[in-house]
C-alpha cells in the first residue's frame, strides 16, 4: 500500500482542505508545533509520511478502520486477487460517480 511517488507539500493539501494548522495536523496525532515544521521543510518521519498520505491524500478516516479490516484485505489480496480486483474497480467506478 505503500506509494514510492513524491508526496505534494503538506502545507499545500492543508490549505485545499481549508484547514488550520490544529485541524489538520491533530487528525494523524501530530501537534501544531510539529506539523509547523515539517510544513517549513522538516523532513517527516516514516509513520507520520504514511499517516500524511493516508488520512490527507488517500483520504482514509482512521476511526473506521481496525486490525481485522486490514486482515480481510490482505486475505483477499493474496488468497482472492481476482475478487480484490473486481471490489477496486467497483470502488473506483462508484466514486467517478459521485464526483
Amino acid at each position: 500500500m505503500t506509494s514510492h511517488k513524491a508526496l505534494p507539500h503538506p502545507r499545500e493539501v492543508r490549505l485545499k482542505r481549508g484547514l488550520n494548522q490544529v485541524q489538520f495536523w491533530s487528525l494523524i496525532g501530530v501537534t501544531q508545533s510539529g506539523g509547523s515544521r515539517y510544513e517549513s521543510g522538516r523532513n517527516m518521519p516514516r509513520p507520520v509520511r504514511e499517516l500524511f498520505r493516508l488520512v490527507h491524500i488517500e483520504q482514509v478516516d482512521l476511526a473506521i478502520i481496525n486490525r481485522e479490516d486490514m486482515e480481510v484485505i490482505g486475505l483477499l489480496k493474496t488468497q482472492f486477487p481476482d475478487l480484490y480486483e473486481s471490489l477496486k474497480k467497483a470502488v473506483s467506478a462508484t466514486s467517478r460517480e459521485e464526483q
